[in-house]
């Protein structure tokens, strides 16, 4: 209920602020004519930002929740309405002129308007009338601007009657929305419901082939090749400075598509887009060089575009493991750096204008294959067939696409593995430095984009996502290396550096080179792949402090940015084949240092085994009868535990988890029926309420009494509980409860040292508690990162229970199942275990 009603205040704002941007487009095209605007572009430009920005906030949110088609809708409109806000801006503050209006606009209103023609007509398939009616509405609305653009006075009623449906449109379907969300549902206007996704809407698909913003990074390519097709078709002039918010506004969405992916676990889709973002950054950049106030036209790094088609075509081969279609769509990029690689001096003209024309057409196909597949997947794109030609090859053996495939290092991680990115963005802006560059004019030759954009900002990015997985090292690498591109790009190819040479800039570049030193100290635990990618950035730190004091070698910056380019590039690509298949691999090396514990010279790993296997529950029950503790999942947390007839394990595991003398272990049962043989020492009413409230997630804090030594603890028994009480709980958890009825009843703590967060994964257990562990059941995260509530029962005798703890399960649903038992014994009826104690004389 939470969750529909979270999607319809998410809905209603998406909606509302559709309609809202129509309304303020609707009032403008009224109210203007042709030699003035009724509101002015500055202010025009502003607001429009402001709603673009709300909107992709919606549609972010939405596609949290895997509704794809009103995400693809917001998303997509919020760049409509952010680049034309930018134009709008640009030309109010007279960087651009009034006459470059039309010239700005044209391209990007005609990939919209193509790009939401085609959403419309797949929520027409859906049967999505509101969504169908507001992008069909859109659409129409850009080509009348077209139009009204190209002959003043021509279109513009039409696009404000456009705009009016949608603002009249959403703002019924929004309100009523909001009406409901305020509500809570009791009230709803006529024709304003959600339909509910159903759960098999998707067949049976994997994690990674449900990305919701795939259609988005479609239409932003549309957007790019419409901006570089246009001036082949002669629509505009030529590439201007008036198109640069069109091709940086599909730039920046391209890298939300990047972060959404890795969160949807697609790290083929993700590092696909990651990499045309990069491409639109630098076409954006090199419009804007061309504006007359700086009127420099940049030539490429010869070798650059070259390497760059390398990248793609790889990634395009890998690709096809997804589907055909997308392998074959990615090509279309290779051919185009290798287009722009026969044109150093990248004017976007011939050549690379035609690539973006078919890029432009099989964008449109693709938005629209995969738009509609998303719900019905009946059009064919050539699913499964790279598995049926592996099948074929006996020396190689697919890895399975499933929830283990991006398993962090500690933790639960809801992002899916970066590093192929990293490795990427590594490689191109190593062998973007790989150019000779004049001092006096470094923007002539385009190196900048490549350097900040690739080996900066994505570089960071790449950074964060490795820190969310647990990462440490890695994390610490990229995000240091992004630092340190960004830094050195806009000094050295920024024209910040100038002919500055000497001490000062030299301090910064030796504080990195010390940073790096640490890392590459820390890379010698790791693997010797790791190690050599440091290593060999530590020799381009030290060509910039070289090259800082005036000391540089001839050629051996050149030289060492090759190497690194060359290691980066083999770390990319075995990251991308190991991803791929289980076997062979492609060597990493070991670690040249190991030290005692996990994975440390002479020690092995206690045995990690798989919860969903019978043969593992009874293989760590086999530990636990020895006398050995386990790290088991539940419910909740993962948890430390040790078989109660085994009171040397439960001693064991009170040492081993350095427990504080106030948080006592807990006992645990398989069923109430394991409390049996201490039934009567046991009050009617308390065994009532344990057979209502169990199995869940409530601890019960009980009497102690002399029932306890029927357990086997023996002297252990001190370390469970309390003098006065104990917790008793039967987990709610199918594996929990396996294990429990192999190996009886068992002592319970925190699989964590005191004082230290609770343990949400089976990596984590052993990295707590390292190899005082004798086995661990591996579950992957835990379903739940709150722990279970616990209920004061030892004054129940009197009708009354208390909260010690109030976790996963809530207070009010605990006190609900307490009162219909007190009420069961009100009227008499008594739990039929206790009917022969009462007719005893």
């Amino acid at each position: 209920m939470a969750e529909l009603e979270a999607e319809s205040l998410h809905f209603s704002v998406g909606i509302l602020g559709i309609s809202g941007g129509s309304l303020l487009l609707l009032v403008n095209d009224y109210g203007s004519s042709p030699e003035k605007s009724l509101i002015p572009h500055t202010a025009l430009g502003v607001l429009l930002l402001i709603i673009a920005a709300l909107l992709a906030y919606s549609g972010v949110r939405r596609s949290l929740s895997q509704s794809h088609l009103f995400s693809s809708v917001c998303l997509s409109v919020s760049a409509l309405w952010g680049g034309s806000g930018l134009v709008y801006l640009l030309v109010g503050e007279r960087v651009l002129g009034a006459t470059e209006l039309r010239a700005s606009l044209v391209p990007g209103l005609a990939a919209f308007t193509l790009a939401l023609l085609i959403l419309a007509i797949v929520s027409l398939f859906q049967r999505e009338v509101v969504i169908f009616i507001i992008t069909l509405s859109i659409s129409l609305a850009c080509g009348h601007q077209i139009a009204g653009l190209s002959s003043p006075g021509f279109g513009q009623s039409a696009t404000a009657a456009c705009y009016l449906l949608v603002t009249l449109v959403g703002a019924y379907f929004g309100c009523g929305r909001l009406l409901s969300f305020i509500t809570q549902g009791r009230v709803e206007a006529p024709g304003t419901w959600l339909r509910k996704r159903s759960a098999g809407g998707r067949g049976s698909r994997g994690p990674e082939d449900c990305n919701d913003v795939v259609p988005v990074g479609l239409v932003m390519n549309l957007l790019s090749a419409s901006v570089l097709a246009c001036p082949l078709l002669a629509v505009v002039p030529q590439l201007s400075a008036g198109h640069v918010p069109w091709l940086w506004t599909a730039a920046v969405f391209q890298l939300g598509v990047c972060v959404l992916s890795y969160r949807a676990m697609d790290s083929l889709t993700a590092t696909f887009y990651g990499f045309t973002s990069i491409l639109h950054f630098t076409e954006g950049y090199s419009a804007l060089l061309t504006a007359p106030s700086i009127s420099i036209h940049p030539s490429s790094p010869i070798p650059f575009p070259v390497v760059f088609s390398v990248l793609f075509f790889i990634l395009a081969l890998f690709s096809c493991q997804k589907t055909l279609a997308e392998g074959l769509y990615q090509l279309f990029f290779v051919a185009y750096t290798i287009a722009l690689a026969a044109q150093p001096s990248l004017a976007f003209q011939a050549g690379a204008q035609g690539v973006q024309a078919a890029i432009f057409v099989v964008s449109a196909v693709m938005l629209l294959v995969t738009s509609y597949n998303m719900s019905a997947n009946r059009i064919p794109t050539g699913e499964g067939m790279f598995k049926a030609v592996v099948m074929r090859i006996s020396s190689l053996t697919l890895r399975p696409r499933d929830k283990q495939l991006h398993d962090p290092y500690l933790g639960y991680s809801r992002y899916a593995d970066a590093e192929v990115l990293g490795h990427a963005c590594s490689v191109l802006a190593a062998f973007s430095i790989a150019s000779s560059v004049d001092d006096r004019d470094p923007l002539v030759v385009l190196v900048l984009p490549w350097t900040v954009v690739a080996g900066g900002i994505l570089q960071l990015l790449v950074g964060s996502v490795a820190f969310a997985r647990g990462k440490t090292l890695e994390s610490t690498a990229f995000i240091l290396y992004g630092v340190m591109w960004s830094v050195w790009g806009l000094t050295r190819y920024g024209g910040l550096y100038g002919d500055t040479r000497g001490f000062n800039v030299a301090v910064g570049i030796i504080s990195f080179l010390l940073f790096n030193s640490l890392v590459t100290v820390g890379a010698l635990f790791l693997n010797i792949a790791w190690f050599l990618y440091a290593a060999t950035f530590h020799l381009i730190i030290i060509s910039f402090l070289l090259d800082a004091v005036g000391a540089l070698p001839y050629g051996y910056d050149i030289g060492v940015s090759i190497v690194f380019g060359l290691v980066s590039f083999y770390c990319f690509l075995s990251g991308l084949f190991n991803m791929t298949f289980l076997t062979p691999q492609m060597p990493l090396g070991r670690a040249l240092v190991r030290l005692s514990g996990k994975g440390g010279e002479g020690r092995d790993i206690c045995p990690h085994v798989p919860a969903r296997k019978a043969t593992a529950v009874h293989q760590i029950a086999e530990i636990m009868k020895s006398g050995g503790i386990c790290g088991m999942p539940t419910d909740t947390v993962y948890v430390l535990v040790a078989a109660c007839n085994r009171p040397e394990a439960v001693e064991k595991a009170y040492r081993c988890k350095q427990q504080a003398q106030d948080r006592p272990m807990s006992l645990w049962v398989s069923s109430i029926n394991q409390l049996e043989p201490v039934r009567s020492l046991l009050s009617p009413l308390l065994w009532d309420f344990m057979s209502a409230a169990w199995p869940s997630s409530i601890s019960m804090v009980i009497p102690r009494g002399p029932w306890m030594e029927m357990f086997g603890l023996g002297e252990s028994a001190k370390h469970i509980g309390t003098p006065q009480s104990i917790a008793i709980r039967n987990p709610d958890c199918a594996v929990a409860t396996h294990l429990i009825n192999l190996v009886g009843p068992i002592a319970v703590t925190s699989a964590n040292p005191t004082g230290e967060a609770d343990t949400t994964h089976h990596n984590q257990v052993y990295a707590k508690l390292g190899d005082k562990v004798d086995g661990v059941l591996c579950d992957g995260p835990s379903p739940e990162n709150t722990a279970s509530t616990v209920v004061d029962c030892t004054k129940i005798e009197s009708g009354h229970i208390g909260f010690f703890r109030v976790g996963l399960i809530p207070k009010s649903q605990v006190l609900q199942t307490f009162e219909e038992v007190q009420k069961r014994h009100s009227h008499g009826q008594i739990n039929p275990g206790f009917e022969t104690d009462l007719t005893e004389p």
